[in-house]
């Protein structure tokens, strides 16, 4: 499913040292007016509610309840940002589409998404969590229309991996390469992770890890 060689990137290790480190709450933020200054790169984690963003953040910092997680969509309602390790911003976003509260919050948070990936300097990715189990939606390709139009490189990590069967997966994961492949800020590697399992994530954290290497902040 991948052409990494586990036994031979030395960002595992690396990865693995980065996010074994402290990862503590820092600022919340409703609206692009309070914003925190920009003082470390920022990797931003974005996908639909009940993607499993929040369940994906805890299992890569190992803690379970750095963010907030809910069987009903829509609990995180701001920008959470997280000091890792004192090398890095992660940012966790409001999940976009569906929540369980009006939609005129939901219009706002939706705004609030888009206006951070537009005019943020200092966001170095932002991984679009896409359930596996259903691929992308009409409401994920607008978020990918405007990190396109903003050049914010991203890249797809595929959620619940563990509820396919392998051979399910393997064709879920080259349709959705193949729906990006023309786009041209998204990374064309696609990342199947199990916050349940622990499946995938030594290879994402591994692949924070070289990004801020190759950013000069690790």
């Amino acid at each position: 499913m991948t052409d990494m060689e586990p036994d031979t990137d030395p960002f595992l290790e690396i990865g693995r040292k980065l996010f074994a480190g402290e990862a503590d709450f820092i600022w919340a933020a409703n609206s692009l007016k309070n914003l925190p200054p920009m003082s470390k790169v920022e990797i931003a984690f974005a996908g639909r509610s009940n993607v499993g963003k929040s369940s994906l953040v805890n299992a890569l910092t190992g803690r379970n309840t750095l963010a907030r997680t809910s069987h009903t969509p829509g609990r995180t309602q701001q920008l959470n940002f997280f000091n890792v390790n004192d090398r890095f911003h992660l940012v966790d976003m409001p999940g976009y589409g569906y929540a369980a509260v009006d939609k005129q919050k939901v219009a706002a948070w939706t705004q609030l998404i888009h206006d951070y990936l537009r005019g943020r300097a200092s966001l170095a990715r932002v991984y679009v969590l896409i359930d596996a189990r259903h691929g992308i939606k009409p409401v994920d390709e607008a978020v990918l229309e405007t990190l396109g139009t903003a050049a914010v490189s991203y890249q797809i990590v595929l959620t619940k991996a563990d509820e396919l069967k392998p051979d399910e997966l393997d064709k879920r994961m080259a349709d959705t390469l193949q729906k990006i492949e023309k786009r041209a800020a998204a990374f064309p590697e696609i990342l199947p992770t199990s916050s349940r399992t622990g499946f995938g994530i030594p290879e994402l954290r591994a692949g924070i890890a070289r990004l801020l290497s190759e950013r000069g902040a690790g």
